[in-house]
């Protein structure tokens, strides 16, 4: 098959390499710095086993690709950028794509779907579950061995269809775990549940990952879900995801902790806990813990603080008070 990968970061760019190991044909669409080392010198993917270098096609814009011949043949979109970039990447892809050319939103989050379904008639919901970091230009880390992740995948809003099998085959032949659900949007709100976490990584690094403030937001979570009747889902991808060192070294961070490292003026927390945030919003459910992990990480992306540099305890203590606490500033706990 021929994809185009639009946002060629961390879990992009493992994709792209896995795909390209499997016999397709990939197109990256990323940041300069990245393309650029890409082109000069190959993708250098790092995982448990070792490193090899895959040649991989990269631009950074839909353009180019437009402009060549191959664009007419490409089968899918795989669109891996962070959820609040999704809106300006669709506009950009419409100018050049087709309505019906398949769109396949491998992210975090809930809100990308129906996004893509205002220009393009065939979305797919795409679960990831992808231990990767993307921290210099043109080297990835894959950190998942022997499968490097899960990529569960449905028709979006709901079904199955042959499109959605096909893919699911080719993923898994290209070392990740893929099943073909009816009703993906479950299961990604089960995967969003837990991606709350993603902000208290970002905000107190990783050794809170699973700690208080974790399961109070997941709490919260569930209990804004019940009252809004939706339905969540939890894929089984603890047997398939194994996490190992690289290089002897652990994953640093996730995707959010990735993005306030990288300084790259976002992060994706308005669509993880500030998804929680409006559904509590729109049927009444208080949520103070989303909501200050939504206005913490967002004030230290702001302020260009470091990843892990706000107190847990002080948070803890900013969701009773109502107080903000002052990125960049460790409280002795």
């Amino acid at each position: 098959m021929r994809f185009v990968v639009l946002g060629a970061g961390a879990v992009g760019s493992v994709l792209g390499a896995r795909l390209a190991r499997a016999g397709h044909d990939v197109h990256l669409v990323g940041r300069r710095a990245h393309v650029d080392a890409i082109r000069a010198h190959g993708l250098r993917v790092r995982t448990p086993d070792g490193e090899e270098v895959i040649r991989l096609d990269a631009v950074t814009t839909i353009a180019a690709l437009a402009a060549r011949p191959i664009w007419s043949e490409v089968d899918a979109v795989v669109l891996c950028v962070k959820s609040q970039d999704t809106a300006e990447a669709l506009r950009e892809l419409a100018r050049h794509a087709e309505p019906e050319l398949p769109i396949l939103c491998a992210q975090n989050g809930v809100a990308n779907e129906d996004t893509a379904l205002r220009m393009f008639a065939n979305v797919y919901g795409v679960l990831v579950a992808c231990p990767t970091a993307y921290l210099e230009p043109g080297v990835v880390h894959a950190y998942s061995a022997p499968v490097t992740g899960v990529l569960d995948i449905g028709r979006y809003p709901h079904g199955r269809d042959a499109f959605a099998a096909q893919v699911s085959r080719v993923l898994s032949g290209a070392g990740y775990g893929s099943e073909v659900y009816a009703d993906i949007t479950a299961y990604k709100y089960g995967k969003l549940v837990t991606n709350l976490g993603n902000a208290v990584e970002a905000l107190c690094g990783p050794n809170a990952r699973g700690g208080n403030l974790d399961r109070l937001a997941m709490d919260e979570a569930r209990t804004v879900l019940f009252s809004a009747e939706i339905h969540a889902e939890f894929a089984p991808v603890g047997p398939l995801v194994q996490v190992r060192p690289v290089g002897g070294e652990r994953r640093p961070g996730g995707s959010s902790w990735q993005s306030v490292y990288r300084r790259t003026g976002g992060i994706e927390t308005d669509y993880l806990n500030g998804e929680i945030v409006r559904l509590g919003r729109l049927h009444g459910v208080p949520t103070p813990v989303n909501a200050e992990l939504q206005r913490a990480a967002n004030r230290l992306v702001a302020s260009g603080g470091e990843p892990g540099s706000v107190s847990e305890l002080e948070l803890l203590r900013a969701v009773v008070d109502g107080r903000g606490p002052v990125p960049g500033h460790r409280e002795a706990d």
